[in-house]
């Protein structure tokens, strides 16, 4: 993995967590919680969502992978506040 690589992963990973944040209010885990979110969002939503049939493509590949990261860490942020409840 090369530097830009790592960068570009960061990047999609803050906007896509920061995005997951608003769009679910209240389970923000602050910058760096939410940039693992968004990172591991775009990995679930990047499998999942071509397994679903609902792979898409919008813009440029930039575009495309902070839409799925922010589906991801929708999914994700959601599933954590379940299981916080649940408690």
């Amino acid at each position: 993995m090369t530097l830009e690589t790592l960068i570009v992963w960061l990047i999609v990973g803050a906007v896509a967590g920061f995005l997951a944040g608003l769009i679910v209010k209240g389970y923000g885990f602050g910058l760096i919680g939410n940039i693992v979110i968004g990172i591991l969002g775009a990995v679930l939503a990047g499998w999942l969502l071509p397994q679903l049939g609902l792979g898409f493509s919008v813009g440029g590949p930039l575009v495309t992978s902070i839409l799925y990261a922010v589906i991801g860490a929708v999914v994700l942020l959601i599933l954590i506040g379940l299981v916080r409840r649940a408690r």
